[in-house]
């Protein structure tokens, strides 16, 4: 059976989050701090994990 998690992010001020879902949250933390996607993410600075 595969664990998922499910994750949140906000920026540094607090004032956006970010719901996701992902079968690996190291990789996928590190795809979001990154800025490897365009998107949300990159779009708001999302960079702290709830």
């Amino acid at each position: 059976m595969n664990a998922y998690f499910v994750y949140i992010l906000t920026n540094k001020y607090n004032t956006v989050l970010y719901t996701g879902v992902t079968n690996n949250l190291e990789r996928r933390v590190y795809e979001h701090t990154s800025k490897l996607i365009e998107g949300f993410s990159k779009k708001y600075n999302l960079s702290k994990l709830v």
